[in-house]
């Protein structure tokens, strides 16, 4: 089922977490073998459907979610949309012809890996989290390479001899936007302390919920804030800013629904304040940001706390628990938000904790799995 020209076909998405260490690799493997025809599969409704054809990959469209323990409509067309995923694998494959499927989390990658699986094309799953999730520890048996962000992830898989340790794949753009660079391209005043919150592609309902009671005290003293905080909370987030000045022209607080772009981000603050999944944790490393850590605490097996756990006792972070938001999260950032000297060795310290070469070993292990070792 191989054509001659190499085509790659990723699956996975539902979050940024699951969906940019995919376009990291994607980025690289272009770089590595120029003309590599790359195609994404993911959901309509999710953020790869607008995110992967503006960068300018081929993305096709798969129907399934994920399954919900509680009684709805989606519980109970659940398995119609396993038999439709699975077909529509199917086809695609036979369309597209990869020489490799790439799994990269979320419920989209399972039936995609699946019927690649059983079509005899080489498949790989690269885990982001400290935790497996539902997908990969199903199918980590089955395909022919599992690469993880975290080695003692392995114990949780019952295959051993297919586990690699490559690290998470973060964009080659993360860590390369100077501050300048990053507050001109948000229109913030270059020389004012900057402030990341931010909760992921979906927002962190609680940071949102906390945020304001933080921010007055914050401007006082001379911050300024860029606040990203999902679709949910968008519109209450904005009105509370319009109410109370802030989003003005050149004003302190800047809210934003989505960021496309976060290396700009990165580059503009001088801490972040944010969840604890393992792509967060990734570019944070690699960007050199200090950051506030809040686990999501419904996260699979607590496994963001463990992240968190991770970053703060190196010293690149301090953890605030959720339910800790509204006695710590206020004093925690003031303290180090107008501490350079502690900031700038929270930032040595996320550094050394980066593997910027993850997603270049992980596109030579696609490449060589795909038949195609040898790179220019």
């Amino acid at each position: 089922m191989r054509s001659e020209k190499l085509s790659i076909l990723f699956a996975g998405g539902g979050t940024g977490g699951h969906l940019y260490p995919a376009i990291a690799v994607a980025a690289e493997l272009s770089r590595l073998r120029p003309g590599v025809e790359i195609t994404f599969a993911g959901t309509k409704r999710r953020i790869e459907a607008r995110v992967v054809p503006a960068l300018g990959y081929r993305f096709a469209p798969i129907w399934i979610s994920g399954f919900r323990r509680k009684l709805s409509i989606g519980t109970v067309l659940f398995p119609v949309k396993v038999v439709v995923a699975l077909v529509q694998s199917f086809f695609l494959i036979r369309k597209y012809r990869p020489a490799i499927v790439v799994g990269t989390g979320g419920y989209v990658s399972g039936p995609v890996v699946f019927v690649a699986g059983l079509l005899g094309i080489p498949t790989l799953i690269h885990e982001q989290n400290s935790y497996p999730g539902v997908t990969t520890r199903l199918l980590a048996s089955r395909v022919d390479e599992v690469h993880l962000t975290f080695e003692g992830s392995a114990r949780y898989l019952r295959r051993k001899d297919n586990v690699r340790f490559t690290g998470n794949p973060t964009r080659g753009e993360i860590g390369n936007i100077s501050s300048t660079e990053g507050r001109k391209y948000f229109g913030l005043n270059e020389k004012r302390r900057t402030l990341l919150v931010f909760g992921g592609s979906q927002g962190a309902h609680s940071l949102n919920v906390a945020l304001p009671g933080c921010i007055k005290g914050l401007v006082e003293r001379g911050a300024q804030i860029i606040w990203q905080t999902g679709e949910e909370d968008y519109e209450s987030a904005r009105s509370w800013a319009a109410s109370e000045g802030y989003d003005e022209a050149g004003g302190s607080v800047q809210v934003h629904k989505f960021i496309e772009h976060m290396q700009y981000a990165y580059g503009a603050c001088d801490l972040a304040v944010c969840r604890a999944g393992a792509t967060t944790i990734a570019e944070l490393t690699k960007g050199g940001v200090p950051s506030v850590l809040v686990p999501y605490p419904q996260a699979a097996a607590d496994h963001q706390t463990e992240n968190a756990r991770t970053m703060a006792g190196s010293g690149a972070a301090v953890l605030v628990r959720d339910h800790e938001l509204g006695e710590r999260l206020s004093e925690t950032m003031t303290e180090l938000l107008f501490n350079e000297e502690k900031l700038k060795q929270m930032s040595g310290k996320a550094k050394l904790l980066s593997r910027p070469e993850a997603a270049t070993n992980l596109a030579r292990a696609i490449l060589a799995l795909a038949g195609k070792t040898h790179v220019e």
